[in-house]
């Protein structure tokens, strides 16, 4: 494990006590990983096995419209199958038939678990299995479940990548080599490339790549640095094929992207005259962009609640750069070893880990905060209780990571902010 370059607050939030809650959760659905996923992966296909609302679902979520041409799309379970009159593996396969014919531009398929397959115990990965052997040599075939029923919607992008680290080639050498992990616009990702060139790095990659038929390597050489803190699993499969895993904050704002990169640096004994070289640049520019909106956050009190996993980092950010004023940080699951720098860096705070949504809207109701980050079940009626709220989807759908994107992310919460005062008579 490699240090991190964030201020450590004094006691922070590293040993904070943490109130677990196990209620009534308010969770949007794991699905929705497809409508980045998707984007990123061009030559890959998402084949929801589910219901129509299912497919309503991903239609609503992506914007797609009915004429489009998506690389996703849903297999309809319909009554017939659910009540178990029909061979929905027959179903299946004829379906997966029909698209690989229309669709030969796809080389790795996903077939994807939803509430209704689970239900009905529709095995998809010894589907994915059979269809594998009769198209070998054609295409990839893969499983993962994108169930509602996981913990939070950000699950549905770390089982995908999870299914995918075994099919990883091994690295040939034990040369060191970077592997960026976590679904990045191709913007930001091409940003950090830039940077990672003019550190001296050697092979750095990124998974998922933007085509999936061309994986990166991984083995003993390897160096995991995570972009998303909601990849437990795929941290861990990769650590299991030899991979290292470097410790280091999320690339959210100005000192967060430093640190984050300064942990690759430290791990390729990048010199630190190198490092401030090639930083100084995009990091001044930031800050200077990030100005512009602490005026409007300085002092602002704000409440998470759980729904994406990137509470604590984007909590992080918002107190040490933007002077925001912490409440709760809700999340709906607390790995403290991917997000031990973040933690560390955070002032005392209340923590939460899972959900009882009725408790938590009381205490949020009774500390009336500024601001409230929160899902889009929760946005409408704290609206109508005279709250401001910001979607925490719409951290997930932007690019927020890295110096260019840190005046972007301090303004999604400026937003509704700045909407209010311009409402106010």
């Amino acid at each position: 494990m490699t240090g991190t370059a964030l201020p450590v607050v004094e006691t922070g939030c590293t040993d904070a006590p943490v109130l677990k809650e196990r209620g009534q959760r308010e969770v949007f659905c794991g699905l929705t990983g497809i409508v980045w996923l998707h984007r990123k992966m061009q030559d890959a296909f998402f084949l929801v096995v589910g219901s129509r609302t299912c497919a309503h679902l991903l239609q609503s979520a992506a914007g797609v419209m009915i004429f489009a041409e998506p690389r996703f799309a849903t297999a309809i379970l319909g009554d017939r199958d659910l009540a178990g009159l029909a061979d929905c593996n027959d179903e299946l396969d004829r379906v997966v038939g029909e698209l690989l014919a229309r669709r030969p531009d796809i080389t790795t398929l996903f077939l994807v678990g939803s509430c209704p397959s689970e239900v009905i115990k529709l095995d998809l990965a010894k589907a994915a299995s059979r269809l594998s052997v009769a198209n070998q040599g054609r295409v990839r075939i893969l499983s993962y479940s994108g169930s509602g029923i996981e913990t939070t919607f950000t699950q549905g992008e770390d089982t995908c990548l999870r299914a995918l680290v075994p099919e990883l080639p091994a690295a040939t050498t034990d040369a060191p080599a970077l592997l960026v992990c976590g679904t990045l616009a191709d913007v930001v990702e091409d940003q950090f490339t830039r940077i990672f060139a003019e550190l001296g790095l050697g092979r750095v990659e990124f998974f998922p790549p933007r085509r999936a038929a061309s994986l990166p390597s991984v083995g003993p050489g390897t160096r995991i640095l995570l972009a998303q803190p909601f990849l437990n699993e795929t941290a861990r499969a990769l650590t299991a094929r030899g991979a290292t895993l470097l410790s280091a904050p999320y690339p959210l704002g100005v000192d967060g992207t430093t640190a984050w990169l300064r942990a690759a640096a430290d791990a390729f004994d990048v010199a630190p005259e190198r490092f401030a070289s090639a930083i100084a640049g995009p990091a001044q520019r930031a800050r200077t962009a990030l100005a512009r909106h602490r005026p409007t956050l300085e002092g602002r009190r704000l409440f998470f609640f759980p729904d994406s996993q990137l509470e604590i980092p984007l909590a992080r950010f918002l107190s040490a750069e933007c002077g925001v004023t912490l409440l709760e940080v809700g999340t709906p699951y607390l790995d403290r070893a991917l997000v031990a720098a973040d933690l560390a860096a955070l002032p005392p705070t209340q923590l939460s880990e899972g959900q009882d949504v009725e408790k938590q809207l009381d205490r949020c109701l009774a500390l009336q905060p500024d601001l409230t980050v929160c899902g889009l079940g929760l946005a409408n009626p704290l609206e109508a209780a005279g709250l401001r709220t910001k979607w925490s989807i719409e951290l997930v759908f932007s690019p927020i990571q890295g110096y260019d994107q840190a005046a972007d992310l301090a303004e999604l919460f400026a937003r509704p902010l700045h909407r209010i005062s311009r409402l106010k008579v």
